[in-house]
């Protein structure tokens, strides 16, 4: 049985995953519209990554007898200034998340749920590689420059991110 703190918790971090994907989507058309179409996949498939991840959380739930509740998702923000300041926006929520997860394992730690503390781990490693990816995008696109060969250089890097839903599930 499912403990009541941590369901209603799991479920606030459903909606959040979800909004995740929300945004990274709304990126993905910022870019669309910018015509940087390798930046606009990379953004997709790190939507794709964001509903994986809500899914996970939605599952666990039902595997222990819990009830999943949805809530109305926020609209994201839908413009930005330049690629950086996508990329800027992308790190900064990764931080935020990172902080949501981490306050659910101090939960699952209070509450002496060991199921739900070894399914977070797995959260705390990947959002770890979430932010580093983030950071490591923006450092490149600033040493690229707002214009010329390092942006298209940088486009055409990012369009080559690809979804893989069998490696993801494999790492559980």
């Amino acid at each position: 049985m499912l403990n009541p703190k941590i369901e209603e918790a799991f479920n606030k971090q459903i909606n959040a995953e979800m909004f995740s994907g929300y945004l990274y989507l709304s990126m993905s058309a910022y870019f669309e519209s910018s015509n940087l179409k390798g930046m606009a996949n990379w953004m997709r498939v790190q939507a794709q990554e964001e509903m994986s991840h809500a899914m996970r959380f939605y599952d666990f739930i039902h595997e222990r007898g819990g009830s999943v509740a949805f809530t109305t998702l926020d609209g994201p923000k839908t413009q930005w200034d330049s690629p950086v300041s996508v990329f800027e926006d992308a790190l900064a929520h990764e931080r935020k998340v990172t902080a949501m997860i981490n306050g659910l394992v101090d939960l699952a730690i209070e509450e002496k749920d060991h199921a739900a503390n070894a399914f977070l781990q797995w959260f705390v490693t990947e959002q770890m590689e979430e932010e580093a990816t983030a950071d490591e995008v923006l450092g490149k696109l600033r040493l690229a420059g707002e214009h010329g060969m390092g942006r298209f250089m940088m486009d055409a890097e990012l369009g080559k991110r690809v979804f893989n839903l069998a490696s993801t599930e494999s790492e559980a």
